[in-house]
């Protein structure tokens, strides 16, 4: 690659970096070109992508931005996961392919809203249900409540009711 097309490359990487949300370093030892073209295909249909790339064009290209240093991770083969739409569908993605392909790729560091996380974390984000899951679970915890409540204000209409035709049964009794 001659200086201009890596200037270009780094250009287009760095802008691509700051439109998305997040972005996932990955190692991806071990996986041969097939492999990453299946993970590439899965990755695309979540609306990410994964990039191959040198650890120096991605230093250059987090230079002068608001991400956080990552020259610490940016050792060994670089596979970088752009996660345009939904960042944790990509991370459950790349683990769901790690769990059959040797947990090949593995995860380094991602960054999410400038916040650094580790593999542990990432980890543990591929795990979080789907988003509509987490929805429905969200609205089944703000009804259950409102539930309850509902049915006990109506137990106690229903007593009120009760004591209320009691007494206009006491009455009728009472008058004839």
């Amino acid at each position: 690659m001659k200086r201009t097309e890596k200037e270009g490359f780094v250009e287009e990487f760095r802008e691509r970096l700051q439109e998305s949300p997040s972005f996932f370093l990955t190692d991806f030892t071990g996986l041969d070109v097939k492999s990453i073209t299946v993970l590439r295909d899965e990755l695309k249909k979540t609306g990410a992508e994964y990039l191959v790339v040198k650890n120096r064009l991605v230093l250059r290209a987090l230079q002068n931005t608001e991400f956080p240093d990552l020259s610490d991770h940016l050792l060994g083969p670089t596979g970088v996961v752009l996660g345009h739409d939904v960042p944790i569908e990509a991370a459950k993605t790349v683990a769901d392919f790690a769990k059959t392909h040797d947990d090949r790729p593995q995860f380094k560091v991602a960054v999410m809203d400038n916040a650094v996380l580790d593999a542990g974390q990432i980890q543990r984000l591929a795990k979080l249900p789907p988003r509509d899951q987490l929805l429905a679970m969200l609205a089944g915890a703000f009804e259950a409540p409102m539930a309850a409540l509902a049915s006990a204000l109506e137990g106690k209409l229903h007593e009120m009711v009760g004591l209320m035709k009691a007494l206009q049964e006491k009455r009728e009794d009472g008058e004839a």
